[in-house]
């Protein structure tokens, strides 16, 4: 059969295509679908039946129905009777953007709650988040503590002189100075040094302590306070240390939680000092050959 296009004048039985055409979209006005037209003409090309018809809307018992055509009836309903975003996607299921671009032209419900009882449930809102967060931090953190599990001797002397070579007072070539000082204001963190310390034979005797806080402070409640810490008397510290409040600076560690520093002094500890030192060296050896 031959081929029928616009360009040839004459297409077969068909006669023109102009002609063609005419009684195409007058099936088409008849109500006919596009494969009734084909079987009805003999026209089995799909681009041809598309130009055939072109311009010509289809009938309307051929349409698909669309999907969300119940749900979009139904959000717009819902939004007529005053429901928010948030409420018809928890009823219908469906998208936000979906539901702005069915309802947009639907005006917007008025507020149910004043500005005061909105800032309520939104602060209430956020504590909930907050406290949820908060549960999930702790979580993590105690599931991380738990797979530590007990240390050796030799973890927690690697950990010990990593905790020194931080935090301790370290020798330099313009001030000669080996000795072991270590000074601190987390609790955690002394109790472990304290450890280290014993781990390597340095009894009480040879510890000298004092507080280092802020003169603004209550210096008698920050010593009680490293008293418990260690598990001396507060009657064994050495006279504080009182730093000047500087008047240009704003200071935000000023809570009943600030308790300044604790400073813990080794006696006759130069070689044990450069044992440290040695081994912080050491350990940085180690990680470098591990690579």
């Amino acid at each position: 059969m031959t081929e029928i296009t616009p360009e040839r004048g004459v297409v077969g039985k068909y006669g023109d295509f102009e002609g063609l055409r005419e009684r195409a979209v007058a099936l088409r006005r008849e109500g006919l679908s596009l494969r009734q037209i084909a079987d009805e003409l003999g026209v089995r090309n799909k681009e041809t039946l598309s130009r055939l018809v072109q311009g010509e809307p289809p009938a309307v018992w051929t349409r698909r129905p669309r999907a969300k055509d119940d749900l979009r009836d139904r959000a717009r309903e819902l939004r007529s009777k005053g429901r928010t975003y948030n409420e018809i996607q928890a009823e219908l299921g469906c998208s936000k953007s979906s539901i702005s671009l069915w309802v947009r032209d639907l005006p917007s419900p008025a507020p149910r709650r004043t500005p005061a009882e909105q800032r309520i449930r939104m602060n209430a809102g956020l504590a909930r988040l907050r406290a949820a967060q908060d549960r999930e931090r702790q979580a993590t953190k105690r599931s991380a503590a738990v797979a530590v599990g007990k240390l050796s001797d030799r973890e927690l002397f690697l950990v010990g002189v990593g905790l020194y070579w931080s935090e301790g007072t370290k020798d330099k070539p313009y001030r000669r100075t080996e000795v072991l000082q270590f000074i601190n204001s987390d609790a955690t963190m002394i109790q472990l040094y304290l450890r280290w310390l014993a781990l390597l034979g340095v009894g009480a005797d040879r510890l000298t302590l004092r507080v280092s806080i802020h003169e603004s402070a209550d210096v008698a409640a920050a010593e009680r306070h490293w008293a418990q810490v260690v598990g001396v008397d507060a009657s064994a510290f050495s006279k504080p240390t009182l730093k000047k409040h500087n008047p240009r600076t704003t200071r935000k560690n000023t809570a009943d939680t600030y308790h300044g520093c604790l400073v813990i002094y080794v006696k006759q500890s130069a070689d044990l000092y450069r044992r440290v030192e040695g081994a912080w060296y050491g350990i940085v050896l180690g990680a470098d050959s591990a690579t």
